[in-house]
């Protein structure tokens, strides 16, 4: 389709890696981001591992304490408005950026938007009401409420980068990510812009992470090499991680106007719910199967074409067997490779559809399909499901990516060279 949008930046804050290089290793190689990890220092919290953020101390509750790499040079008045996903974003936004050969005239002359995700931060929230209750509830920090709510990303941003095009932020869990890709791919078919910036990011902190514990939802293996094992019969339970993740998409003209290689094409997404339940997935994972032939259908492609296919598959065993049964009953004999690169850098909540989207468009520009990294013993359910053990390197022709969230939000993407 000449119409899809491509991608001509991307920037990364993972586990795996803080740049393209890094995170094409890590793929290609299945190395895994995810160690040891001391939530709640001096307390005995059943939560052992994380996908760590190398580089950065965000530990201090005043971005003036904060350190990151000497790389990046992060305007500390952008950072007095931020929480800790709010550095990495900035992090991964001048990557992208700079990789799309966008200027400040570009940002700012109305044709490019910018679309973010992102679940808020618990931490500078708690932070903030605490300080407002300490007073007397008479002194409020004057940035506390852009810092702290789910729209922190858009807020400092568009205001910082000047951006005028049309601005917008989406909560939908673990799908919130995927779902401001969509919605900008759209923006840019319909020619309301040439461009749109998607920014993605999470905090990695016991506030943002442990209540999931409460959900059963977390996995209370400490050992970082098994704790997060995909499609894997013994998985317990998902590990959290962080970080922050920018894809720049355009319309290809927009693209060869600016001198900007197309990485990767979009050609098309869909989404559907479960109506099934506030937290679980369908035991038969009907609402993502319905998302997954939206899109094809969209796509303009069938279930035989695809090469690769980027699960959701958090380590849940009810997400990752509701997820396994709707990809059986769409591939029927085909049988493309499937994994999830949740293994190698954990679970990146509202971050990590577009977290993987980005390794989508990697896999087609680098020519490899990751491997399900920690699989010893697949789960009965995804028995018919290819899972290679290791990196393959080959081009694949059409990658698909999946994205399931609370109150069974799907949301799927197709990409192509």
């Amino acid at each position: 389709m000449n119409d899809a949008p491509v991608i001509t930046g991307l920037g990364f804050i993972t586990s795996i890696g803080n740049d393209r290089a890094s995170v094409i290793s890590a793929l290609r190689h299945l190395h895994c981001g995810i160690e040891k990890w001391d939530a709640v220092p001096g307390t005995p919290v059943p939560v052992k591992v994380a996908g760590t953020l190398k580089g950065f101390d965000t530990s201090a509750p005043d971005s003036a304490g904060w350190t990151w790499p000497d790389r990046w040079e992060i305007d500390r008045t952008l950072l007095r408005g931020l929480a800790p996903q709010g550095l990495y974003a900035a992090c991964a936004m001048e990557q992208a950026i700079a990789e799309a050969r966008l200027t400040t005239a570009d940002l700012a002359d109305g044709t490019t938007g910018l679309f973010t995700a992102s679940g808020g931060s618990p931490r500078m929230l708690h932070h903030h009401l605490n300080r407002l209750a300490a007073s007397g509830w008479q002194r409020a920090h004057p940035l506390g409420v852009v810092s702290s709510v789910a729209g922190t990303l858009g807020f400092n941003f568009a205001a910082h980068y000047g951006i005028t095009g049309s601005t917008c932020g989406f909560v939908s869990a673990c799908a919130s990510g995927s779902h401001a890709l969509g919605f900008a791919s759209d923006e840019i078919r319909l020619g309301r812009q040439e461009c749109v910036i998607v920014l993605a990011a999470e905090d990695l902190t016991a506030e943002t992470l442990l209540p999931f514990a409460g959900m059963g939802a977390l996995s209370l293996n400490p050992d970082p090499a098994t704790a997060s094992r995909p499609f894997d019969a013994a998985r317990d339970g998902f590990v959290g991680t962080g970080g922050a993740v920018a894809i720049v998409l355009e319309s290809a003209q927009s693209a060869r106007k600016r001198g900007a290689a197309a990485q990767s094409r979009l050609l098309g997404w869909g989404q559907a719910a479960d109506g099934f339940h506030l937290a679980q997935p369908h035991p038969q994972g009907t609402g993502l199967l319905a998302a997954m032939r939206l899109c094809l259908r969209s796509s303009g492609i069938d279930a035989e074409s695809l090469d690769y296919i980027n699960a959701h598959a958090p380590s849940t065993p009810a997400g990752d067997r509701a997820e396994a049964l709707a990809l059986t009953a769409l591939l029927g004999e085909h049988r493309p490779a499937v994994s999830s690169t949740k293994a190698l850098t954990g679970h990146a909540l509202s971050l990590s559809g577009l977290m993987e989207a980005a390794f989508c468009s990697l896999a087609l520009s680098e020519s490899l399909i990751p491997g399900q990294a920690a699989l010893h013993t697949p789960d009965p359910a995804a028995a018919t499901l290819h899972l290679p053990r290791q990196t393959v390197e080959k081009t694949p022709r059409h990658v698909l990516n999946n994205a399931s969230g609370f109150g069974g939000a799907n949301v799927c993407h197709l990409f192509a060279q």
